[in-house]
């Protein structure tokens, strides 16, 4: 099986956070309070999963001793 490109896909979803942040401060500045809260939790969430994807990048990178 063919190991998946971790390193972009990381980028690539913290890109995706990034960009639903400045939707989320584009919202707030138009005045569309009721979205706000729900396109920031998204944003978040597109960080975390960035990061939980790293973290299986360098676990898979380790050796398996056990």
């Amino acid at each position: 099986m063919k190991k998946i490109p971790f390193g972009s896909l990381s980028l690539s979803i913290a890109a995706l956070g990034t960009a639903l942040g400045f939707l989320t401060l584009q919202l707030r500045a138009d005045g569309y309070e009721p979205y706000v809260e729900s396109v920031a939790c998204a944003s978040v969430v597109m960080y975390i999963t960035a990061a939980l994807v790293v973290v299986t990048w360098v676990r898979d990178g380790r050796t398996h001793s056990g």
